[in-house]
């Protein structure tokens, strides 16, 4: 995290340097991960301390050669946390510090850009309360408009149009865990609606005269029309994975794709709340409800992809090569990893498929360039 920068008089008491380059050093606490009498005394003097005094123990540090002033410009509570900061300072500052003709000037210009950045990292920090705050008023307001029950989760809202009768009514469309929702209030006029996902047949986006871009939702009795989205793209996605969600849940009986007989998410209700506060316990499970079902649709294209078990999620992928012995050339994919299996598919989805069950696997190794990739002779 960047913090403005301030001076610090001993900049190695109780400290051990990780990493230092010509501007800046990265420090651990003592303490922190060590052993020892040394070490056990400082990490007791840290815990013993006010928490509004208390030292994170990673730091970065800058200072000029010719210089005896430090001042530390960002701390970090994880070694990733830091070493992020760190890779930042080494892939967009040095270069640029290193064309100042004047010490001072390096320090002047690192001063500025830091508290730029804190500025910037506090700014971002108040969007992201205000959205919480919001999601969090817009899931009472769902709750209260739609007489809707405490299980049933919000996952996004929207603005948009509702085509009723040829004439938009601008308001608000409410996507939950089992329903498509829209409420609107103009002029005295109310329109309200409540379509459950296991009764959508089909959902596709539209082009007309009339409407530039629209989502139409049919269902058994009728058709929806609903336009003027800031993300029309986005919003079809997420309607398609919930209303997807929601059939095969129904085909499940009931049971979610990891066998649970509980609702598709209702188990996120029964975790208890952090002692933080019951507001902020309830806006970060709003939040959470979206990135699972990214998760999960992940999870179906994977198992999709490579015809694996039901139960088998996407742990992650990572973009790689492949060799060919048979054709003797590398080729480019995605590798993808789950619970039980390795999975390999080629840039060009025909060209090559591989599938391996980590059962199978006896070892892992790591390879040099010259040991990994054969001559043309051999």
């Amino acid at each position: 995290m960047w913090i403005k920068p301030v001076e610090v008089l001993l900049a190695n008491a109780l400290w051990v340097t990780e990493r230092a380059n010509l501007y800046f050093t990265l420090q651990r606490r003592k303490g922190h991960g060590d052993r020892g009498i040394g070490s056990l005394l400082v990490n007791t003097m840290d815990t013993v301390l006010d928490s509004s005094a208390k030292v994170s123990p990673y730091r970065i540090l800058h200072q000029t050669p010719n210089s005896e002033i430090s001042y530390q410009i960002a701390t970090g509570t994880s070694k990733r946390d830091i070493f992020s900061n760190w890779e930042w300072l080494e892939q967009h500052v040095m270069q640029t510090l290193s064309t100042f003709d004047s010490e001072n000037d390096v320090t002047e210009f690192l001063i500025g850009k830091i508290e730029s950045l804190v500025a910037t990292q506090k700014n971002s920090k108040l969007a992201e309360n205000d959205k919480s705050k919001k999601m969090a008023e817009a899931q009472i307001k769902f709750r209260r408009v739609f007489q809707m029950p405490a299980v049933e989760k919000l996952v996004n809202y929207y603005s948009c149009s509702y085509w009723k009768n040829k004439v938009p009514r601008q308001g608000w469309m409410y996507l939950s865990v089992n329903h498509l929702c829209f409420y609107s209030f103009l002029l005295g006029k109310e329109a309200k609606l409540i379509i459950r996902w296991i009764d959508v047949t089909k959902m596709e986006k539209n082009i007309t005269f009339l409407v530039p871009e629209s989502i139409k939702v049919t269902t058994r009795g009728g058709s929806y029309v609903f336009s003027v989205f800031m993300n029309i793209q986005d919003t079809h996605n997420l309607m398609t994975q919930l209303a997807n969600m929601a059939i095969r849940t129904l085909l499940d009986g009931g049971k979610s794709e990891d066998g649970s007989t509980a609702a598709v998410f209702s188990e996120q209700s029964k975790r208890p709340e952090r002692k933080q506060g019951k507001r902020k316990g309830k806006s970060s499970k709003a939040y959470t409800l979206k990135r699972d079902l990214d998760a999960r649709a992940r999870s179906e294209k994977f198992r999709f992809l490579f015809r694996l078990p039901k139960k088998e999620k996407l742990d992650g992928h990572i973009q790689c090569t492949i060799w060919a012995a048979y054709d003797k050339k590398v080729i480019w994919g995605n590798l993808f990893l789950s619970h039980n299996f390795i999975c390999f598919l080629s840039q060009f989805q025909d060209q090559v498929q591989v599938i391996i069950p980590l059962r199978e696997v006896n070892i892992v190794e790591k390879l040099t360039a010259q040991m990994f990739y054969p001559t043309q002779s051999q």
